[in-house]
Protein backbone atom coordinates (compact mmCIF):
# COMPACT_ATOMS: atom_id res chain seq x y z
CA UNK A 1 0.00 0.00 0.00
CA UNK A 2 1.66 3.14 -0.85
CA UNK A 3 1.46 5.72 2.57
CA UNK A 4 -0.11 8.08 2.83
CA UNK A 5 1.12 11.57 2.65
CA UNK A 6 1.50 13.76 5.07
CA UNK A 7 0.11 16.93 4.48
CA UNK A 8 -1.99 20.24 5.39
CA UNK A 9 -5.40 20.65 3.92
CA UNK A 10 -5.53 21.98 0.51
CA UNK A 11 -7.33 24.77 1.67
CA UNK A 12 -4.36 25.93 3.41
CA UNK A 13 -2.32 27.05 0.82
CA UNK A 14 -5.03 29.16 -0.78
CA UNK A 15 -6.09 31.04 2.64
CA UNK A 16 -4.79 34.34 2.98
CA UNK A 17 -1.72 34.34 5.17
CA UNK A 18 -0.31 31.99 2.87
CA UNK A 19 -1.19 33.77 -0.11
CA UNK A 20 0.47 37.29 1.40
CA UNK A 21 3.61 35.11 2.52
CA UNK A 22 4.23 33.81 -1.05
CA UNK A 23 4.00 37.52 -2.07
CA UNK A 24 6.51 38.50 0.29
CA UNK A 25 8.98 35.60 -0.76
CA UNK A 26 8.62 36.68 -4.13
CA UNK A 27 9.27 40.61 -2.91
CA UNK A 28 12.14 39.42 -0.73
CA UNK A 29 13.68 36.88 -3.38
CA UNK A 30 13.43 40.10 -5.78
CA UNK A 31 15.85 42.08 -2.49
CA UNK A 32 18.56 39.35 -2.87
CA UNK A 33 18.73 39.60 -6.69
CA UNK A 34 19.06 43.50 -6.72
CA UNK A 35 21.89 42.69 -3.92
CA UNK A 36 23.51 39.81 -6.21
CA UNK A 37 24.12 42.61 -9.13
CA UNK A 38 24.91 45.01 -6.12
CA UNK A 39 21.81 47.33 -6.06
CA UNK A 40 21.24 46.63 -2.48
CA UNK A 41 23.64 46.61 0.37
CA UNK A 42 24.30 43.88 2.22
CA UNK A 43 23.16 45.53 5.44
CA UNK A 44 19.75 46.83 4.04
CA UNK A 45 18.96 43.27 2.76
CA UNK A 46 19.60 41.83 6.17
CA UNK A 47 17.51 44.38 7.69
CA UNK A 48 15.33 43.48 4.96
CA UNK A 49 15.02 39.78 5.27
CA UNK A 50 14.72 40.21 9.40
CA UNK A 51 12.01 42.53 9.73
CA UNK A 52 9.48 42.06 6.78
CA UNK A 53 6.64 41.05 8.53
CA UNK A 54 2.68 41.19 7.56
CA UNK A 55 -0.48 40.91 9.12
CA UNK A 56 -3.81 40.21 7.30
CA UNK A 57 -5.61 42.51 9.78
CA UNK A 58 -3.21 45.47 9.26
CA UNK A 59 -3.58 44.81 5.35
CA UNK A 60 -7.32 44.59 5.39
CA UNK A 61 -7.40 48.11 7.32
CA UNK A 62 -4.99 49.59 4.52
CA UNK A 63 -6.86 48.17 1.68
CA UNK A 64 -10.35 49.53 2.94
CA UNK A 65 -8.56 52.89 2.10
CA UNK A 66 -6.49 52.22 -0.54
CA UNK A 67 -8.25 49.97 -2.39
CA UNK A 68 -5.50 48.04 -3.89
CA UNK A 69 -4.65 44.80 -2.13
CA UNK A 70 -0.88 44.35 -3.08
CA UNK A 71 -0.56 48.18 -2.46
CA UNK A 72 -1.75 47.08 1.55
CA UNK A 73 0.42 44.29 1.53
CA UNK A 74 3.06 46.44 0.83
CA UNK A 75 2.75 49.48 2.71
CA UNK A 76 2.24 46.47 5.76
CA UNK A 77 5.58 44.75 5.58
CA UNK A 78 7.38 48.50 4.60
CA UNK A 79 5.74 49.92 8.12
CA UNK A 80 7.96 47.00 10.08
CA UNK A 81 10.83 47.60 7.71
CA UNK A 82 11.03 51.13 8.17
CA UNK A 83 14.34 53.04 6.32
CA UNK A 84 15.27 50.06 4.37
CA UNK A 85 11.64 49.86 2.81
CA UNK A 86 12.76 52.02 0.05
CA UNK A 87 14.52 48.70 -1.90
CA UNK A 88 10.97 46.80 -1.56
CA UNK A 89 9.13 46.41 -5.24
CA UNK A 90 11.84 48.45 -7.61
CA UNK A 91 10.87 48.58 -10.51
CA UNK A 92 8.11 45.59 -10.49
CA UNK A 93 4.29 46.25 -10.51
CA UNK A 94 1.57 44.07 -9.01
CA UNK A 95 1.55 41.41 -11.63
CA UNK A 96 5.22 40.56 -11.10
CA UNK A 97 4.30 39.63 -7.78
CA UNK A 98 0.36 37.97 -7.98
CA UNK A 99 1.59 35.94 -11.52
CA UNK A 100 4.72 34.79 -9.92
CA UNK A 101 3.21 34.31 -5.75
CA UNK A 102 0.62 32.56 -7.88
CA UNK A 103 2.78 29.73 -10.07
CA UNK A 104 4.27 28.91 -6.67
CA UNK A 105 0.55 28.11 -5.04
CA UNK A 106 -0.05 26.31 -7.75
CA UNK A 107 2.79 24.27 -7.50
CA UNK A 108 2.09 23.32 -3.92
CA UNK A 109 -1.45 22.48 -4.77
CA UNK A 110 0.01 20.38 -7.75
CA UNK A 111 2.22 18.33 -5.28
CA UNK A 112 -1.10 17.28 -3.70
CA UNK A 113 -3.00 16.34 -6.74
CA UNK A 114 -0.22 14.41 -8.53
CA UNK A 115 0.18 12.08 -5.27
CA UNK A 116 -3.30 11.94 -4.96
CA UNK A 117 -3.85 10.68 -8.61
CA UNK A 118 -0.74 8.11 -8.46
CA UNK A 119 -2.69 6.80 -4.79
CA UNK A 120 -5.96 6.43 -7.15
CA UNK A 121 -4.05 4.35 -9.62
CA UNK A 122 -2.31 2.44 -7.31
CA UNK A 123 -5.98 1.95 -5.79
CA UNK A 124 -7.64 0.57 -8.73
CA UNK A 125 -4.45 -1.54 -10.09
CA UNK A 126 -5.00 -3.58 -6.50
CA UNK A 127 -9.30 -4.01 -7.14
CA UNK A 128 -8.26 -5.27 -10.83
CA UNK A 129 -6.07 -7.82 -9.42
CA UNK A 130 -8.25 -9.23 -7.00
CA UNK A 131 -10.98 -9.05 -10.34
CA UNK A 132 -8.99 -10.12 -12.92
CA UNK A 133 -11.10 -13.09 -13.64
CA UNK A 134 -14.82 -11.76 -12.23
CA UNK A 135 -16.86 -12.99 -15.14
CA UNK A 136 -18.93 -9.77 -16.52
CA UNK A 137 -21.21 -8.78 -19.23
CA UNK A 138 -19.97 -6.09 -21.50
CA UNK A 139 -22.52 -3.16 -22.82
CA UNK A 140 -22.43 -1.03 -25.62
CA UNK A 141 -25.63 1.27 -25.37
CA UNK A 142 -26.38 -0.09 -22.46
CA UNK A 143 -27.22 -3.30 -24.03
CA UNK A 144 -25.80 -6.66 -23.31
CA UNK A 145 -23.00 -7.36 -25.73
CA UNK A 146 -20.24 -9.87 -24.95
CA UNK A 147 -18.32 -11.00 -21.90
CA UNK A 148 -15.59 -9.54 -20.33
CA UNK A 149 -14.05 -9.39 -17.03
CA UNK A 150 -14.50 -6.62 -13.94
CA UNK A 151 -11.07 -6.42 -14.17
CA UNK A 152 -10.46 -5.28 -17.82
CA UNK A 153 -13.45 -2.88 -16.87
CA UNK A 154 -10.97 -1.71 -14.24
CA UNK A 155 -8.05 -1.48 -16.27
CA UNK A 156 -9.67 0.98 -18.74
CA UNK A 157 -10.29 3.15 -15.65
CA UNK A 158 -6.90 3.06 -14.66
CA UNK A 159 -5.31 4.22 -18.62
CA UNK A 160 -8.38 7.13 -17.78
CA UNK A 161 -6.08 8.14 -14.83
CA UNK A 162 -2.63 7.43 -16.05
CA UNK A 163 -3.11 9.82 -18.83
CA UNK A 164 -4.77 11.97 -17.02
CA UNK A 165 -2.15 12.08 -14.68
CA UNK A 166 0.65 12.82 -17.65
CA UNK A 167 -1.67 15.37 -18.48
CA UNK A 168 -1.48 16.96 -15.58
CA UNK A 169 2.44 17.14 -15.19
CA UNK A 170 2.68 18.08 -18.52
CA UNK A 171 0.04 21.13 -17.27
CA UNK A 172 1.87 21.95 -13.88
CA UNK A 173 5.62 22.29 -15.84
CA UNK A 174 3.51 24.89 -18.34
CA UNK A 175 2.42 26.64 -15.55
CA UNK A 176 5.47 27.02 -13.59
CA UNK A 177 6.16 30.29 -14.83
CA UNK A 178 6.74 33.39 -13.11
CA UNK A 179 7.50 36.96 -14.15
CA UNK A 180 9.77 40.31 -13.54
CA UNK A 181 9.10 42.49 -16.28
CA UNK A 182 7.49 45.76 -14.72
CA UNK A 183 5.07 47.61 -16.24
CA UNK A 184 3.71 46.03 -19.75
CA UNK A 185 6.59 43.73 -19.74
CA UNK A 186 9.31 45.78 -20.99
CA UNK A 187 11.49 45.62 -18.15
CA UNK A 188 11.66 49.36 -18.40
CA UNK A 189 13.20 50.14 -14.63
CA UNK A 190 14.22 46.02 -13.78
CA UNK A 191 17.23 44.98 -15.22
CA UNK A 192 16.48 41.52 -17.15
CA UNK A 193 18.46 39.40 -14.85
CA UNK A 194 16.76 39.94 -11.63
CA UNK A 195 13.89 37.84 -13.35
CA UNK A 196 16.15 35.29 -14.44
CA UNK A 197 17.92 35.15 -10.54
CA UNK A 198 14.12 34.92 -8.60
CA UNK A 199 12.59 32.24 -10.92
CA UNK A 200 15.64 30.21 -10.10
CA UNK A 201 15.49 30.98 -6.93
CA UNK A 202 11.56 30.60 -6.53
CA UNK A 203 12.27 27.47 -8.73
CA UNK A 204 10.36 28.67 -11.94
CA UNK A 205 10.56 29.29 -15.30
CA UNK A 206 10.76 32.88 -16.75
CA UNK A 207 8.33 33.48 -19.01
CA UNK A 208 9.54 33.97 -22.57
CA UNK A 209 7.54 37.53 -23.01
CA UNK A 210 4.94 39.01 -20.75
CA UNK A 211 2.69 41.93 -21.17
CA UNK A 212 2.32 42.45 -17.66
CA UNK A 213 0.85 39.38 -17.10
CA UNK A 214 1.36 35.58 -17.58
CA UNK A 215 -0.63 34.52 -20.83
CA UNK A 216 -3.75 33.13 -19.47
CA UNK A 217 -3.47 30.03 -21.85
CA UNK A 218 -1.19 28.62 -19.61
CA UNK A 219 -3.53 29.04 -16.61
CA UNK A 220 -6.51 27.68 -18.89
CA UNK A 221 -4.08 24.52 -19.87
CA UNK A 222 -3.72 23.78 -16.64
CA UNK A 223 -7.72 24.00 -15.57
CA UNK A 224 -8.81 21.76 -18.25
CA UNK A 225 -6.09 19.19 -16.78
CA UNK A 226 -8.46 19.51 -13.92
CA UNK A 227 -11.83 19.21 -15.47
CA UNK A 228 -10.36 16.18 -17.54
CA UNK A 229 -9.63 14.33 -13.81
CA UNK A 230 -13.11 15.09 -13.46
CA UNK A 231 -14.69 13.62 -16.22
CA UNK A 232 -12.29 11.08 -15.73
CA UNK A 233 -13.69 10.23 -12.08
CA UNK A 234 -17.49 10.90 -13.32
CA UNK A 235 -16.45 8.43 -15.98
CA UNK A 236 -16.26 5.59 -13.64
CA UNK A 237 -18.61 6.99 -11.04
CA UNK A 238 -21.59 6.81 -13.56
CA UNK A 239 -20.05 3.60 -14.46
CA UNK A 240 -20.79 2.21 -10.90
CA UNK A 241 -24.08 4.59 -10.53
CA UNK A 242 -25.46 2.26 -13.80
CA UNK A 243 -24.48 -1.37 -12.19
CA UNK A 244 -25.88 -0.38 -9.08
CA UNK A 245 -29.17 -0.04 -10.45
CA UNK A 246 -31.74 -2.44 -8.39
CA UNK A 247 -32.43 -4.45 -11.34
CA UNK A 248 -28.52 -4.71 -12.54
CA UNK A 249 -26.75 -4.93 -8.97
CA UNK A 250 -23.31 -5.97 -10.23
CA UNK A 251 -21.79 -3.40 -7.95
CA UNK A 252 -22.53 -1.23 -4.52
CA UNK A 253 -21.01 1.38 -3.08
CA UNK A 254 -20.34 -0.05 0.79
CA UNK A 255 -22.90 0.94 3.09
CA UNK A 256 -21.79 1.02 6.41
CA UNK A 257 -22.98 -0.12 9.62
CA UNK A 258 -25.85 2.59 11.09
CA UNK A 259 -26.04 3.97 7.82
CA UNK A 260 -29.24 5.13 6.16
CA UNK A 261 -30.49 5.41 2.85
CA UNK A 262 -33.30 7.43 2.95
CA UNK A 263 -35.76 9.22 5.25
CA UNK A 264 -38.72 7.37 4.06
CA UNK A 265 -37.49 3.52 3.21
CA UNK A 266 -35.88 2.12 5.04
CA UNK A 267 -34.49 -0.55 2.34
CA UNK A 268 -32.52 1.89 0.28
CA UNK A 269 -28.87 1.94 -0.42
CA UNK A 270 -28.04 4.59 -2.78
CA UNK A 271 -25.01 5.09 -4.77
CA UNK A 272 -24.53 8.85 -3.04
CA UNK A 273 -20.68 9.13 -3.19
CA UNK A 274 -20.86 8.57 -6.94
CA UNK A 275 -24.03 10.81 -7.69
CA UNK A 276 -21.55 13.28 -5.79
CA UNK A 277 -18.91 12.91 -7.72
CA UNK A 278 -21.02 13.09 -10.64
CA UNK A 279 -22.34 16.64 -9.43
CA UNK A 280 -19.03 18.35 -8.39
CA UNK A 281 -17.41 16.74 -11.81
CA UNK A 282 -19.85 19.46 -13.65
CA UNK A 283 -18.29 22.32 -11.30
CA UNK A 284 -14.54 21.46 -12.57
CA UNK A 285 -15.58 21.71 -15.55
CA UNK A 286 -17.94 24.82 -15.67
CA UNK A 287 -14.39 26.58 -14.11
CA UNK A 288 -12.22 25.27 -16.83
CA UNK A 289 -14.77 27.52 -19.40
CA UNK A 290 -14.08 30.65 -17.40
CA UNK A 291 -10.59 29.82 -17.47
CA UNK A 292 -10.60 29.82 -21.02
CA UNK A 293 -12.21 33.48 -21.02
CA UNK A 294 -9.68 34.45 -19.82
CA UNK A 295 -7.62 34.27 -22.11
CA UNK A 296 -8.74 37.00 -23.86
CA UNK A 297 -7.47 40.37 -22.03
CA UNK A 298 -7.30 44.58 -23.11
CA UNK A 299 -4.34 44.99 -24.87
CA UNK A 300 -1.57 44.48 -22.61
CA UNK A 301 -3.38 43.74 -19.85
CA UNK A 302 -6.45 44.54 -17.58
CA UNK A 303 -7.64 42.45 -14.21
CA UNK A 304 -10.73 41.27 -15.86
CA UNK A 305 -9.18 37.36 -15.06
CA UNK A 306 -8.32 38.78 -11.37
CA UNK A 307 -11.67 38.50 -9.95
CA UNK A 308 -12.07 34.94 -11.34
CA UNK A 309 -9.24 33.14 -10.76
CA UNK A 310 -9.68 34.49 -6.93
CA UNK A 311 -12.31 31.88 -6.98
CA UNK A 312 -11.76 29.13 -9.34
CA UNK A 313 -8.46 28.20 -8.64
CA UNK A 314 -8.72 27.55 -4.85
CA UNK A 315 -12.34 25.98 -5.76
CA UNK A 316 -10.68 23.41 -8.72
CA UNK A 317 -7.58 22.71 -6.84
CA UNK A 318 -9.57 21.55 -3.24
CA UNK A 319 -12.08 20.33 -5.49
CA UNK A 320 -10.00 17.89 -7.21
CA UNK A 321 -8.50 17.25 -4.00
CA UNK A 322 -11.49 16.07 -2.31
CA UNK A 323 -12.83 14.25 -5.35
CA UNK A 324 -9.63 12.05 -5.91
CA UNK A 325 -9.80 10.78 -2.64
CA UNK A 326 -13.45 10.34 -2.28
CA UNK A 327 -12.98 8.74 -5.47
CA UNK A 328 -10.42 6.48 -4.32
CA UNK A 329 -12.18 5.35 -1.44
CA UNK A 330 -15.37 4.60 -3.12
CA UNK A 331 -13.02 2.39 -4.95
CA UNK A 332 -11.50 0.42 -1.92
CA UNK A 333 -14.93 -0.15 -0.34
CA UNK A 334 -16.89 -1.31 -3.78
CA UNK A 335 -18.62 -4.14 -3.38
CA UNK A 336 -18.56 -6.60 -6.18
CA UNK A 337 -21.84 -9.02 -6.67
CA UNK A 338 -19.93 -11.79 -9.05
CA UNK A 339 -22.80 -14.08 -8.83
CA UNK A 340 -25.08 -11.52 -10.46
CA UNK A 341 -22.22 -10.42 -12.72
CA UNK A 342 -22.40 -14.50 -14.13
CA UNK A 343 -26.26 -14.71 -13.82
CA UNK A 344 -26.81 -11.49 -15.80
CA UNK A 345 -24.49 -13.38 -18.55
CA UNK A 346 -26.93 -15.77 -18.87
CA UNK A 347 -29.89 -14.05 -19.33
CA UNK A 348 -32.12 -15.48 -22.35
CA UNK A 349 -30.61 -18.25 -22.66
CA UNK A 350 -26.62 -16.96 -23.42
CA UNK A 351 -28.17 -14.64 -26.56
CA UNK A 352 -24.63 -13.14 -25.66
CA UNK A 353 -23.06 -15.68 -27.73
CA UNK A 354 -24.63 -14.96 -30.77
CA UNK A 355 -21.17 -13.85 -32.60
CA UNK A 356 -19.40 -17.01 -31.80
CA UNK A 357 -22.26 -19.09 -33.25
CA UNK A 358 -22.24 -16.72 -36.17
CA UNK A 359 -18.84 -17.12 -37.00
CA UNK A 360 -18.39 -21.28 -36.51
CA UNK A 361 -21.83 -20.92 -39.35
CA UNK A 362 -19.62 -18.90 -41.74
CA UNK A 363 -16.59 -21.82 -41.08
CA UNK A 364 -19.30 -24.10 -42.54
CA UNK A 365 -19.21 -22.38 -45.55
CA UNK A 366 -22.51 -20.01 -45.64
CA UNK A 367 -22.20 -15.84 -46.34
CA UNK A 368 -21.50 -14.02 -43.28
CA UNK A 369 -25.24 -12.63 -44.45
CA UNK A 370 -27.10 -16.18 -44.32
CA UNK A 371 -25.56 -17.21 -41.25
CA UNK A 372 -26.66 -13.78 -39.72
CA UNK A 373 -30.04 -13.92 -40.54
CA UNK A 374 -30.07 -17.33 -38.71
CA UNK A 375 -28.58 -16.23 -35.78
CA UNK A 376 -30.12 -12.96 -35.09
CA UNK A 377 -33.85 -15.21 -36.38
CA UNK A 378 -32.87 -17.43 -32.83
CA UNK A 379 -31.39 -14.28 -30.86
CA UNK A 380 -34.52 -12.24 -31.28
CA UNK A 381 -37.02 -14.92 -30.74
CA UNK A 382 -35.42 -15.17 -27.34
CA UNK A 383 -35.24 -11.64 -27.02
CA UNK A 384 -38.77 -10.98 -27.36
CA UNK A 385 -40.11 -13.63 -25.18
CA UNK A 386 -39.99 -13.71 -21.18
CA UNK A 387 -37.75 -16.82 -20.18
CA UNK A 388 -36.35 -16.96 -24.00
CA UNK A 389 -33.91 -18.93 -24.24
CA UNK A 390 -31.27 -18.32 -27.40
CA UNK A 391 -29.83 -21.86 -26.87
CA UNK A 392 -32.47 -23.92 -26.46
CA UNK A 393 -33.65 -22.74 -30.09
CA UNK A 394 -30.67 -22.91 -31.73
CA UNK A 395 -30.67 -26.72 -30.92
CA UNK A 396 -34.47 -26.84 -32.01
CA UNK A 397 -33.87 -25.05 -35.05
CA UNK A 398 -33.51 -27.53 -38.22
CA UNK A 399 -31.72 -25.18 -40.58
CA UNK A 400 -28.95 -24.69 -37.89
CA UNK A 401 -28.66 -27.72 -37.21
CA UNK A 402 -28.09 -28.84 -40.66
CA UNK A 403 -24.57 -27.27 -39.63
CA UNK A 404 -23.61 -27.54 -36.13
CA UNK A 405 -23.98 -30.13 -33.75
CA UNK A 406 -25.08 -30.00 -30.09
CA UNK A 407 -21.41 -30.97 -29.18
CA UNK A 408 -20.90 -27.42 -31.75
CA UNK A 409 -23.16 -25.71 -29.96
CA UNK A 410 -21.85 -26.00 -26.46
CA UNK A 411 -18.53 -24.75 -27.17
CA UNK A 412 -19.64 -21.54 -28.72
CA UNK A 413 -21.25 -21.05 -25.05
CA UNK A 414 -17.89 -21.53 -23.31
CA UNK A 415 -17.49 -18.64 -21.49
CA UNK A 416 -13.45 -19.20 -20.82
CA UNK A 417 -12.92 -18.73 -24.54
CA UNK A 418 -13.70 -14.64 -23.86
CA UNK A 419 -10.62 -14.88 -21.38
CA UNK A 420 -7.94 -16.26 -23.27
CA UNK A 421 -6.19 -12.69 -24.07
CA UNK A 422 -6.75 -11.12 -20.44
CA UNK A 423 -3.03 -11.64 -19.70
CA UNK A 424 -2.10 -9.79 -22.58
CA UNK A 425 -4.47 -6.76 -21.55
CA UNK A 426 -2.60 -6.86 -17.58
CA UNK A 427 0.77 -7.00 -19.26
CA UNK A 428 -0.14 -3.34 -20.57
CA UNK A 429 -0.52 -2.10 -17.48
CA UNK A 430 2.02 -4.08 -15.40
CA UNK A 431 -0.36 -5.83 -13.16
Amino acid sequence: MIPRYSRKPMSDIWELNSKYQTYLDVELAICKAYNQIGKIPDEALKEIQQKAAFSVERIDEIEAEVKHDVIAFLTCVNENIGPASKYMHMGVTSSDIIDTAMAIQIQKASDIIEADLNEVIFTLKNKAKEHKNTICIGRSHGIHAEPMTFGVKLCYWIDLFERALERFKTAREDIRTGQISGPVGTYSNIPTEIEQIVCKELNLKPAKISTQVISRDHHAYYMQSLALIGTSIEQCVTEIRHLQKTEVLEVEEGFSKGQKGSSAMPHKKNPISSENLTGLARLLKSNSIAALDNIVLWHERDISHSSVERVIFPDSTILADYMLNRFKNTVENLVVHKDNMLKNTSLYGGVIFSQRILLKLTEKGLTREQAYTMTQRNALAAWNKPGGDFKSNLLNDNEIRKYLSELEIDECFNLQYYLRNINKIYERFGI
